[in-house]
Parts: C-alpha cells; sequence; structure tokens
C-alpha cells in the first residue's frame, strides 16, 4: 500500500456544493433541523431518537433502496455517517468521502494516509466509528494514531497532528466531539499495554489544548489504586474508544474507559482507576470532575466504554439528569450526570462473577469467580465480550424506553504471566468463546424499561449476534442491523418486524434519519466487520463497504 492523500472530485459539476458554515450552535441544536445530523448520536445527548414520522407502521411497508455506493472497502463499516446541507461525510478506516444525498453520487473521497503494518497493533477490528464536523471542516481520527482536519468543500487536508506512537500500539477509531469549541479524540490500545487518556485540541488549528490521562501519576488523584514499585498505570490500559456525551448546561462530557492493563491483577495492584469507568470531564481543561467505576480491578476484560446516554427522568418520584449506561460487565445504570451518585443498577443478562451492585458503596457483590480466576483456574465467565458491546442502543424519550443488541454467550477465560514488550498483546489471559451446549440463542434485539429493566420485548438472533446500532423513530418503528446484511424496522409498541432488506455484506454501524426536500431518508452502512464476531460470518457474509439510502416509494 502507497501512502498517499488525495482528493477525487466528481467532474463536470455533477453535484452543486453548498457553503459549509456550519457552527457551534448548529451542534448544539442537532435533532432540532430535520435536514442534518451534525453529530455522533444524533445530538449531543447520544439517544438516537428522532421525531420524524414519515416512514411509519403504516407506510413502512413502501420502503425501499433509492440509491447505494460503494466505500471500497474490505475491512468493515461501522460508522455512523453525517449530514450537513445535503451531503453525506462517511468514513471508514481507509477513506473518508463526501456523497451528494440527491443522488448518492461521490463528491470527494480522501485516503487515509497510514503505514500498511498499522493493523497489527489493532485489537479489535479495523475500522472508523465516525467524525465531527464544524466551520467547514471535518475531523477524524486514524489507525495510525493521528488526528486530522479535511476541508469539507474539497476534502483536502488542512492540519495534521499526531498523537502517539502506533508502533507502541497506539491506536484510534474513535469519533471525535467537539463541546464548547473544544476538539476531544479518544484512543485505542488496552490490549498492547499502552495508557489511556483524552486530548483535548483547537478545532483551527490542530493545537493541543491539554491531554488527560486516565490512569494517574504517582502523587495524582487515584494513584493509590495502582502498585507503586513498577510503574504498572504506564501500561494500564483504560482507553477512550467510543464518543463520550456532553451536556451543554452542565458543561461536562462523559466517556467512558476501557478495561485495565493487563487483566492478570497481580501487576497492577488494586482498583486501577480509572479503567472501567465514567468519567464526566471538562472539555476546556480536561478536569475530571467526578467518575464512577463499573468493574473495580476489571481482570474480565468488560470495558467500560459504551456510551452514556443522557436524559432526564423521574427517578422514585424525583426528576434527576442522568445517564444511562449498558455495560460489557452485564449490568444496567443509571447515574445522576451532575455528581456520579449512583441511582439504578441491575443485570439486563445472564452474569456470574457478581450478584448485585450495593447501592450503597455502588462497588458490585462478586462471587467466588474472581478468586478461581486468581488462583489459576480456567472459567466459564459470563457475560463473554459483553451483554452489550460498543454497537450504540436508543432512547426514547416519549416511551421511557431503551432498545439495544445483546449478546448472550459466555467465554472460558484464564489468567497467565505476561511480559510488556512495545507493540505486542498485552492481557495476560487466555480466552475462548463459549456457546453453551444445546443453547439456541447468540444474543437479542429487546426493548427495555431503564429504570426497573422489565422487558417490552426480546427478540432472539439464533445465528450471530449483531454489532449494529439501535435507532427509533416518532413513526413508532426501531431500525437496527444483522451481521448477515438484513437492515430491519421493528414495531415499537410489540417488537414484531414490520420491514427488512437484504443488504450486500453485514450491518456492524448505527442507522441516521434525516430529511431532504421535505422527504424523510434512513441512511446505514453496509460491511461486515473484521472483529472476531465479522468473521465468524464472513463464510457466509461477503466482505464489501457500501452504503445504503432509503425512502418511501412515491
Amino acid at each position: 500500500m502507497k501512502k498517499l492523500l488525495i482528493a477525487l472530485l466528481v467532474s463536470g459539476g455533477a453535484c452543486a456544493l453548498p457553503a459549509q458554515a456550519q457552527t457551534a450552535q448548529e451542534l448544539l441544536n442537532d435533532g432540532k433541523n430535520a435536514d442534518n445530523v451534525t453529530t455522533y448520536g444524533m445530538g449531543y445527548h447520544q439517544r438516537r431518537h428522532s421525531p420524524l414520522n414519515q416512514i411509519n407502521t403504516n407506510t413502512v411497508k413502501r420502503l425501499v433502496p433509492v440509491w447505494s455506493t460503494s466505500l471500497n472497502n474490505l475491512l468493515g463499516e461501522q460508522a455512523q455517517p453525517l449530514v450537513y446541507n445535503g451531503v453525506m461525510y462517511v468514513t471508514n478506516a481507509a477513506w473518508t468521502f463526501a456523497i451528494d444525498i440527491a443522488t448518492g453520487r461521490q463528491i470527494w473521497r480522501t485516503a487515509v494516509d497510514y503505514d500498511p503494518d498499522t493493523p497489527r497493533v489493532v485489537c479489535c477490528g479495523v475500522s472508523s466509528k465516525g467524525s465531527a464536523i464544524l466551520n467547514g471542516k471535518l475531523f477524524r481520527t486514524t489507525l495510525d494514531a493521528h488526528v486530522v482536519a479535511l476541508d469539507m468543500k474539497t476534502g483536502k487536508q488542512i492540519w495534521k497532528e499526531k498523537f502517539a506512537e502506533w508502533k507502541e500500539g497506539y491506536s484510534s477509531i474513535v469519533a471525535p466531539l467537539i463541546a464548547n469549541g473544544v476538539l476531544i479524540t479518544g484512543m485505542s490500545g488496552a490490549e498492547f499495554g499502552v495508557r489511556g487518556f483524552l486530548d483535548g485540541w483547537d478545532p483551527d488549528t490542530g493545537k493541543k489544548l491539554w491531554r488527560r490521562y486516565t490512569t494517574p501519576a504517582p502523587g495524582e488523584k487515584g494513584s493509590e489504586t495502582w502498585r507503586a514499585d513498577n510503574e504498572a498505570y504506564k501500561r494500564g490500559g483504560a482507553t477512550t474508544w467510543v464518543t463520550g456525551s456532553y451536556d451543554p448546561d452542565l458543561d461536562l462530557t462523559y466517556w467512558g474507559t476501557g478495561n485495565a492493563g493487563p487483566y492478570t491483577p497481580k501487576y497492577r495492584g488494586g482498583d486501577s482507576l480509572y479503567s472501567a469507568s465514567v468519567i464526566a470531564v471538562r472539555p476546556k481543561t480536561g478536569e475530571i470532575v467526578w467518575h464512577y467505576q463499573w468493574t473495580p480491578n476489571d481482570i474480565y476484560d468488560y470495558d467500560g466504554v459504551n456510551e452514556n446516554v443522557i436524559a432526564d427522568l423521574n427517578v422514585d418520584g424525583q426528576m434527576r439528569k442522568v445517564i444511562m449506561h449498558a455495560d460489557r460487565n452485564g449490568f444496567f445504570y443509571v447515574i445522576d450526570r451532575a455528581n456520579g451518585q449512583l441511582l439504578k443498577a441491575y443485570p439486563f443478562g445472564k452474569v456470574n462473577w457478581a450478584t448485585h451492585i450495593d447501592m450503597k458503596t455502588g462497588r458490585p457483590v462478586e462471587t467466588d469467580i474472581r478468586k478461581r480466576m486468581e488462583s489459576g483456574e480456567e472459567v466459564e465467565l459470563w457475560p463473554f465480550s459483553g451483554t452489550k458491546n460498543w454497537a450504540p442502543m436508543s432512547f426514547n424519550p416519549k416511551t421511557n424506553t431503551v432498545y439495544l443488541n445483546t449478546i448472550n454467550l459466555a467465554q472460558n477465560i484464564k489468567l497467565s504471566d505476561i511480559e510488556y514488550k512495545p507493540g505486542q498483546r498485552y492481557t495476560g489471559a487466555v480466552t475462548r468463546r463459549v456457546r453453551p451446549s444445546g443453547a439456541d440463542t447468540e444474543g437479542f434485539h429487546q426493548a427495555m424499561d431503564p429504570l426497573t429493566g422489565k422487558l417490552k420485548w426480546q427478540i432472539k438472533l439464533d445465528d450471530h449476534v449483531t454489532q449494529a446500532g439501535m435507532l427509533s423513530t416518532d413513526g413508532g418503528l426501531v431500525f437496527t442491523g444483522r451481521m448477515t446484511g438484513e437492515f430491519v424496522a421493528i414495531e415499537e409498541s410489540s417488537g414484531k418486524v414490520l420491514w427488512q432488506f437484504k443488504t450486500s455484506s453485514g450491518i456492524n454501524s448505527p442507522a441516521i434519519t434525516y430529511t431532504f426536500k421535505g422527504k424523510q431518508y434512513v441512511t446505514v452502512l453496509s460491511g461486515v466487520a473484521g472483529d472476531a464476531r465479522g468473521n465468524r460470518a464472513r463464510p457466509e457474509v461477503p466482505a464489501g463497504g457500501s452504503v445504503w439510502t432509503f425512502a418511501l416509494m412515491d
């Protein structure tokens, strides 16, 4: 692969390029102008819910594809597109695209310039989760640990900054966040002995404004939770590879952090803050205002990176400003987003490492699984890869329901000794996926009350788990996808699948909906991912990335 950075423009004026002058106010108002989708999560709150209802339970039978276009990529598609003034912006590991919404024709595409050896330090699939936009610039991260700003009109590079050395295990797939005028980026690499952090950047110049490490150095708050004799915090993980949500009124952004490294705890010591946690961060300074740790001293690889969805809920008779979080450890949490107080916590799938969360201490009450693992035993651990992995959920504020894709699998895990070597895996564990004999379910599409965990409905997935996100609408529909390529519309009230369309590959990305010239559209990326779940599907699901856009047949 040659290193290149090019912008290919549509010739002959096939597409008229509108002015790209979106503002910070338009980011705050994402969702109020149905023509645009300007943030990851379809709003700073990351609810992934739309008030659009042209496509509804009565009309969805007339939903048809209006265009599809190739993304020139075999490595998997996991990104959420953005839309502004009739142009769609799409990223994957290899390219950034601008696409005309009216026709599906490419306006420009810009290649990502990275060393072809880079994927060897990417843990769990070569991908991109998306981009951010502001003042005519598109921002994205790259596998080889850079942040890039492109001109939204032309695709030409405006600035590019290196934030770490990929040969030491650092990479990035995260969609950046712009909050209070600061471009915030996360990173990946917890399986390679990296030290996690968030970076704040000046979006105009690329100047780094601050860095907040997520594993504290000696003398910093939280450092007492790490061994002091071996500099374990420098290899402690706690990566930040799923985009944070943002409350502009509190001026706090909420980021989940990844697993501690290595899994074997003897190298780390205690709880290993701020791994497997949520941190509430000031966007201007990177200050951590409060934190809550989902899995103290995470030896299970449960991470804590999943999205933190913002809502105002009536909790036990009192309106509370909350975040909702479906953690990979199998527990669902509702937390006061102003101060980090735990309000609700309950299992939402099969869990055997803990019985419950102690509401007084906020800590999990663990079973004997941890002691057995630390003694060297191979154990069957529930859940595996998270009851919910990174695939984002949706929250409908009118029905007070969350919609999520879950996993129903175990793993056998055995801790082992490990020596740190830069750029090599640093987990200290041997694992293998387990589907219990006779089990007929890999995972579920499900709708759930976020305060109680009571299921509204549940749909079995008997062949493959899905890493597609959820999108709910006021049309009474929930859209999601499947690893085998089906894009489906589910009736919100009943869980009945009302419509589906087979795309060209597996769906591992969150859909969006928007309007163009008064008509509602739905778009999703198709392209089976290169992670372990996608690889299991590849014998029956062809690779190849593409964008699919749907609307009602007139």
